[in-house]
């Protein structure tokens, strides 16, 4: 007879051969079921040998590519590099010599792309907004080293640019010298910047649901941005949903955040006139944003206001397009802003990152004083924005403002009539 450790014993070896004959079972119906769909084609993928390791046409870049061709032509001819790269020779070697250490490639089995061809098919990519693909032939580059040339070079232009031309945060006299330009050029003292948002139509990202989806049926990402009196930008959040509007995108950027809770260091609130009332400094933006004791929006209503308000209005307005007319000379620069960007969001906010930047660093580059006050010119600026990839955000009017608030605009309209008044300001109201 079994003893009851034996026993034991028993009834597990019954069990394992048991879980074994099911496993057994299991592993012989996957196999099964993998021959049947491999035989059906499911799993079937059509692998073709590559016929060339570098297409022929590629190796022909040593001589005909446009750098080693056309490129030392071009240089003869200073408008025409200008037209093409956006920027003169001595900006260009400038450029490069910046960029240089963080996107040259070592040569290994094969040469790899230069330097300086890295950084010519990036600009010309941003200036034209031409497909990838044009740019591989132009270039004699593979299509997909073409694409991935452009995005880690628009990473670098960023990485390298960012601290040299948009610094963050601003000192407390850096927003004073704002204040004086926007004061000198377009008469609206204590102001530090003037701020709008813009979408940026994209292709419809992978997986991402509505939340790029907005009002105007597309998918985009929203530039939001603060410029000064020289149409440079100061602060800029890139890649907020297209779906949010302008002042919930401003309130969760990291420059909203640090404007709600005094970290901006912002000056305090001085005199605008001699017996007058301290008044903060502030910035300028349209309806799309709520009145606070550092912003300034219009005051609501287009009909039925006083003279005065429609003045301050008026004068806001003035000021406030600087940020328009920035908008339209990065649209009238770099085309790739005149059509949706086929790219993901990543690299799109990479692309925008890279204009900004360069934007910058150009207009703090530029010997001439391109300072526009004629009408026509800011008109058409402004008609670059329309039919491009850069479109206004959703209105979404607020009027929910604190008390002090609005007493801080009616002390600016109360200046702008009295003491701020310039003859001008009466016509353009009616």
């Amino acid at each position: 007879m079994f003893t009851n450790y034996q026993h034991q014993i028993w009834v597990y070896e019954c069990q394992k051969l048991i879980q074994e004959r099911k496993i057994a079972k299991m592993k012989k119906k996957r196999i099964l079921a993998a021959l049947f769909l491999n035989e059906v084609g499911v799993f079937k993928r059509n692998y073709t040998k590559k016929r060339y390791w570098i297409h022929p046409l590629f190796k022909l870049r040593d001589v005909h590519g446009f750098i080693e061709a056309i490129f030392p032509t071009l240089l003869s001819f200073p408008e025409k590099f200008e037209n093409y790269f956006r920027m003169n020779v001595e900006q260009f070697e400038e450029l490069l010599g910046l960029v240089v250490p963080l996107i040259s490639k070592q040569n290994t089995v094969r040469n790899s792309i230069s330097a300086i061809a890295r950084l010519a098919m990036t600009l010309r990519y941003l200036a034209t907004g031409d497909c990838m693909t044009s740019v591989s032939y132009h270039y004699l580059v593979g299509f997909t080293t073409t694409i991935n040339i452009i995005n880690e070079t628009c990473e670098m232009l960023w990485k390298c640019l960012n601290e040299k031309v948009l610094q963050y945060p601003l000192t407390a006299r850096d927003w004073l010298e704002i204040s004086h330009d926007f004061n000198e050029k377009w008469q609206f003292p204590h102001c530090m910047g003037a701020m709008d948002g813009k979408h940026i139509r994209t292709q419809c990202p992978d997986n991402a649901g509505s939340a790029y989806y907005n009002y105007k049926n597309h998918h985009s990402v929203v530039l939001m941005a603060i410029c000064n009196a020289d149409y440079s930008f100061v602060c800029v959040d890139i890649g907020a949903y297209g779906r949010q509007s302008d002042g919930g995108i401003f309130k969760n950027s990291a420059f909203g955040q640090k404007f709600e809770h005094q970290q901006m260091n912002v000056p305090q609130p001085d005199l605008l006139t001699v017996n007058g009332a301290p008044l903060p400094y502030v910035l300028v933006g349209d309806e799309a944003f709520q009145l606070s004791t550092y912003l300034l929006r219009p005051y609501p209503g287009r009909g039925g206001l006083t003279e005065e308000r429609n003045i301050f209005n008026y004068r806001l307005s003035r000021a406030r397009r600087t940020i328009e007319n920035t908008f339209g000379i990065i649209v009238s620069k770099w085309r790739i802003l005149k059509k949706p960007i086929e790219a993901t969001v990543e690299n799109t906010i990479t692309t925008v990152q890279a204009i900004v930047v360069l934007h910058n660093w150009l207009r703090k580059h530029e010997k001439n004083d391109t300072y526009i006050s004629d009408d026509d010119d800011i008109n058409e600026l402004r008609n670059e924005i329309n039919d491009s990839a850069l479109e206004d955000a959703r209105v979404y009017g607020n009027h929910h403002s604190s008390k002090v608030a609005v007493s801080i605009r009616d002390k600016f309209c109360d200046y702008f009539n009295t003491e701020g008044a310039v003859p001008w300001q009466y016509g353009r109201t009616q």
